[in-house]
């Protein structure tokens, strides 16, 4: 039968599989940031960078005066004279001992690049100061020939870039796809078919529409999968035992903060200084939980002074990451490679959380849930019941003395004593007294820091096209990418800091926008002209995250617990996948109730055993940040969809729900089973296949009626009594397939 279903998939597949990933059209005038950084901080910065105590031959490439420094009557660059420039003759030469950069590193120069070098120098070997560190600036809107298309700024940028590049935008979507879109995009899940229809319609209710979705409870949800991706939310502490921790109030704080429209300012706060806050509320503690996510050990061997430095470089990883989309982790044992993060600044934000009462966290017992003080009860912002649970917050001590380490070593006491501060080359942080966390929190937010609302909008975009203005999400340094459309990256930050910090309206923004209504088909010409489409002429399609194909499944298959808050989910999981785990030993204890078909930002989080399923849709462990989740496509994940328990039980409810709802003829099953898990009505040959395919299933059954109790025995869930269990057990075996079209866990 998994033959069978396999091969129905595969054609299928073939029917409307398309679409693909191009790369950016490069322009010809050069500039620095965009045509020669990359190529200096990719080859050259390692040696010859702002890691001052690892520079070769007292050579900079990342400051136009190291560049041009006489280093002994000649210079690596000399402005407008390639010839007389040593840097171009290092680059051609054939002696392996001269030759830059050395074959040992294996970056070797391709041929465009030693010409932009070339001409770059030519050109009079201007610099620029990296984009991402200079202040954002809300520049003019451009102007477009064809004025009928934008229907906002956002517009305005893309088309002019297209018109430029000579693409012209492709057309709108239809409404069934830009409902399911639309719908996935704010909610995480699939609209009914009143929405397509009412888009079809009506097609002036869309910003209605987005209203309404933005108004959902479930929109919480969507964005918090996301931010808990970034601030490295799990239910263990990750270390030694991996023992249970208590959470859960933070994680329901989240979703309420995104649904209430909390100003990002305030939500950044919260997080950071919750304790701090004047007047600091219950939930503004609970919200403090952020200081406490990090990986702990209760492990008896522990030395403090080792883990307090490990937690210490742990906060200070996320927080850059997490709001400046900066690695200055790479800071920790020396000055960062390419960018002008020093160690000193490292330690100097290490100071920040120099006072969370971290000692008492040595003191948790190796229990299931582990006690991780300080904690205190609560009623969790998304409970209706005032039942109370356990929260970490931070608890604050008098700081301790931060020294910065050297090479990174823990035992190392000889450094020099830092003081909470920002790195030198941002805005600098000003107080009357030692600064604070809360400090820390207002300078993130601060309209001059170049960082923080750029990286935020960026990610916005990441999520509502599949990549960002800037691909990489997690690095705005000089080994980031130059974005597609950087003044539209501007006008957006800017635009985010002048709204008061709104996130709904940014949002609202991107999914008004015509850009963001476009069609994802290809035709060949784009294909080869923007096969990565970073010109945006068209929608991205892209697959799912991992608990979005969970909750698709279930709710097709009528199942989905939409219960908000609270404990924690635990689906069904292989018997002794735990084995491994020690102190205590554990055996893993499917939930037996509706729980066990809640949506998944609910699901248990183990950090060394993730969930199978969410590991095979490529969600992260959270041990560290990850701000965007890698794409595979692996067999396992075929299997995944084709035997795990929570899908072949949310097929046998989509069989139910065919027999059921979907009319009384095959066709009309088919047709009704292609709406609700497609959103879009099948095509004569579409259905030609299908009808095959069910007869070979029901004649499958008919004969095995063992095979058909097994198959249907599998979940919680029961079949009606007054269907036959060997013709649902046929349309189970349907409704598996459906699942595992690529269309139905694809973004179009």
């Amino acid at each position: 039968m998994l033959c069978t279903i396999c091969r129905w998939v595969g054609l299928l597949g073939l029917l409307f599989a398309g679409g693909a990933w191009p790369s950016a059209v490069a322009a010809d005038a050069i500039r620095f940031n965009r045509d020669i950084r990359p190529i200096l901080s990719d080859k050259c910065f390692s040696c010859h960078g702002p890691d001052a105590n690892h520079r070769k031959a007292d050579l900079r490439f990342d400051s136009r005066e190291g560049a041009l420094a006489d280093l002994g009557g000649y210079a690596a660059v000399v402005p407008g004279l390639p010839d007389k420039s040593e840097l171009i003759a290092r680059i051609h030469t054939s002696d392996n001992d001269d030759i830059m950069p050395p074959p040992k590193t294996g970056k070797p120069l391709s041929a465009d690049e030693k010409r932009l070098l070339s001409d770059w120098i030519a050109q009079g070997a201007e610099y620029e100061q990296h984009w991402a560190y200079l202040p954002a600036k809300r520049p003019a809107l451009p102007a477009v020939q064809n004025r009928a298309w934008p229907s906002g700024a956002i517009d305005r940028f893309v088309l002019a870039r297209l018109e430029r590049e000579a693409l012209p935008p492709s057309p709108a979507a239809d409404a069934s796809t830009l409902a399911r879109r639309l719908h996935f995009d704010l909610t995480g899940l699939p609209p009914s078919p009143r929405l397509s229809k009412r888009l079809a319609k009506s097609p002036g209710s869309y910003p209605a529409i987005v209203d309404e979705l933005l108004a959902a409870p479930q929109f919480g949800e969507r964005l918090a999968s996301y931010w808990l991706d970034l601030v490295r939310y799990a239910d263990t502490v990750g270390y030694h035992g991996d023992q249970d921790h208590a959470i859960t109030p933070y994680r329901d704080w989240v979703i309420k903060a995104f649904n209430d429209n909390l100003p990002f300012d305030r939500f950044t706060a919260a997080q950071l200084a919750g304790d701090l806050l004047p007047g600091s509320t219950v939930n503004d503690k609970i919200a403090s939980g952020y200081n406490r996510l990090l990986q702990t050990s209760h492990e008896g061997g522990v030395q403090q002074k080792e883990y307090l430095a490990k937690y210490s470089a742990d906060r200070v990883r996320n927080v850059s990451t997490a709001w400046l989309g900066a690695t200055v982790g790479c800071s920790e044992c020396h000055d960062h490679k390419y960018d002008p993060f020093t160690q000193r600044d490292f330690y100097s934000l290490a100071a920040f959380f120099a006072d969370v009462d971290d000692v008492q966290t040595f003191r948790g017992s190796n229990s299931l849930p582990t006690t991780r003080n300080p904690e205190m009860k609560v009623v969790s912002p998304l409970d209706v019941t005032g039942q109370q649970a356990r929260t970490m917050v931070t608890g604050r001590v008098k700081p301790r003395t931060i020294r910065v380490l050297s090479r990174g070593n823990w035992m190392d006491d000889s450094g020099e004593v830092v003081l909470p501060a920002t790195p030198h080359f941002l805005p600098t942080l000003v107080t009357e007294q030692r600064a604070n966390r809360l400090d820390l929190a207002n300078w993130l937010m601060q309209p001059e820091n170049p960082l923080t609302a750029r990286v935020f909008v960026n990610r916005l975009w990441y999520l509502f096209f599949g990549d960002g203005l800037s691909r990489t999400l997690d690095d705005t340094g000089s080994q980031g990418e130059w974005p597609t459309h950087p003044e539209l990256l501007d006008w957006l930050a800017v635009e985010f800091i002048e709204s008061g910090w709104d996130i709904k309206h940014i949002v609202r923004l991107i999914v008004n926008s015509s850009t963001y209504r476009q069609s994802s088909l290809v035709d060949a010409d784009a294909l080869e002209r923007d096969p990565s489409n970073r010109l945006l002429a068209r929608q991205g399609r892209f697959r799912f995250p991992a608990e979005t194909i969970r909750d698709n499944a279930l709710a097709i298959g009528g199942l989905l617990n939409g219960r908000m808050g609270g404990a924690v989910s635990r689906p069904y999981q292989p018997a002794g996948y735990y084995a491994p785990l020690n102190f205590p030993k554990r055996t893993y204890k499917a939930d037996a109730t509706d729980s066990q078909h809640r949506r998944g930002v609910y699901m248990h989080w183990q950090r060394q055993f993730l969930h199978p399923m969410l590991r095979a849709f490529d969600a992260p462990t959270r041990e560290e940040c990850t701000a965007q989740r890698p794409v595979s496509n692996t067999p396992l994940a075929a299997l995944t969809l084709m035997n795990d328990p929570t899908f072949v039980e949310a097929a046998k409810g989509f069989a139910v729900r065919i027999l059921s709802e979907g009319g009384t003829t095959r066709t009309e099953r088919l047709t009704w089973a292609w709406q609700a898990a497609l959103g879009r009505t099948p095509a004569p040959d579409e259905l030609k296949v299908a009808n095959e395919f069910v007869q070979q299933a029901l004649d499958r059954y008919a004969d095995d009626a063992k095979a058909a109790d097994e198959l249907l025995s599998v979940g919680l869930t029961s079949v009606p009594s007054h269907l036959s269990t060997t013709e649902t057990a046929g349309w189970a075996s349907v409704a598996l397939a459906f699942l595992n079209l690529s269309e139905v866990i694809t973004r179009n």
